[in-house]
C-alpha cells in the first residue's frame, strides 16, 4: 500500500486492533498503524452486520474504508513551494475524495493567484490570463498546451464562470479537477523548485569558486 500522507510504499500492519460494538447488530473494527516514513497515523473502519440474533455466522461485511487521513490521493509538494499556495493546493487535494467542484474551485483560485503574483499576468479573468502567458512565449511548451487544457477541460466556454469568479462552486467535467491539480505541479516546479535548485547549486558552485580564488559567477 502506498501512505496516504506520503505517497511512499509501506507494508500494511496493525498496530492497533479495536471492536466497537453499537449495541444492535453492526460491529465497527478500527484499524491502527504509523507510516514507517512519515511516522504519522493511518485509521482505517470496516464494519459488519451480524448473522440471525448477532451471531458471527455468515456476516455481512462492509468496505473498508479510509478514515484518517480523509485524502487518499497525497501530493507532497516540494518544500520550495510557499503558502498561501501550497496550502491552497494541499486542501484541493484533502477535498477532492469529497467534491470534485470544491477541489476544482480551489485549483482555480489558486492558477489564477499563481499567473497573477508569480507569473506576472496582467488580465483580470482566468481565461485571459492563461491566453497572455501562453502568448507571453515565456512558459515551456509543455506547461503551455497544459494550460491551454484548463480551459477546454473545464469548458470555460460554457461555464464563463470559472473564468470570472474562479473559486465559484460549479459543476465539473469528468477529470477537470484532478487535471487543475496536475497543472499546479508543473507550475509549482517551473517557478519555485528549479529555480530554488539553480540558486543552490549557484551558491555551491561560488563557494568553491571563492576558495579557489576565482571569480564569481554573478
Amino acid at each position: 500500500m502506498k501512505c496516504p500522507h506520503c505517497s511512499i510504499g509501506i507494508h500494511e500492519t496493525i498496530q492497533r486492533f479495536s471492536q466497537l460494538d453499537t449495541g444492535g447488530f453492526e460491529v465497527w473494527v478500527i484499524r491502527y498503524q504509523r507510516c514507517p516514513e512519515c511516522n504519522k497515523p493511518i485509521l482505517k473502519l470496516h464494519g459488519a452486520t451480524l448473522g440471525p440474533g448477532g451471531s458471527a455466522v455468515a456476516p455481512i461485511l462492509f468496505p473498508q474504508f479510509l478514515a484518517y487521513p480523509r485524502s487518499a490521493s497525497a501530493r507532497p509538494l516540494p518544500p520550495e513551494v510557499p503558502d498561501p499556495y501550497k496550502q491552497d493546493f494541499d486542501e484541493a487535494v484533502a477535498v477532492l475524495p469529497l467534491s470534485s467542484k470544491a477541489s476544482a474551485a480551489l485549483s482555480r483560485r489558486n492558477l489564477q493567484a499563481v499567473l497573477h503574483n508569480v507569473a506576472g499576468a496582467k488580465a483580470k479573468d482566468l481565461f485571459d490570463q492563461i491566453e497572455e502567458m501562453i502568448a507571453s512565449g515565456k512558459l515551456p511548451s509543455h506547461i503551455a498546451d497544459d494550460l491551454h487544457a484548463v480551459r477546454n477541460i473545464g469548458n470555460f466556454a460554457a461555464h464563463e464562470i470559472k473564468s470570472k469568479v474562479t473559486g465559484a462552486i460549479v459543476d465539473v467535467e469528468a477529470g477537470e479537477a484532478e487535471w487543475n491539480l496536475d497543472v499546479l505541479e508543473s507550475l509549482f516546479d517551473f517557478y519555485f523548485v528549479e529555480p530554488a535548485k539553480a540558486a543552490k547549486r549557484k551558491a555551491e558552485l561560488n563557494k568553491k569558486l571563492k576558495e579557489a580564488g576565482k571569480p564569481l559567477i554573478p
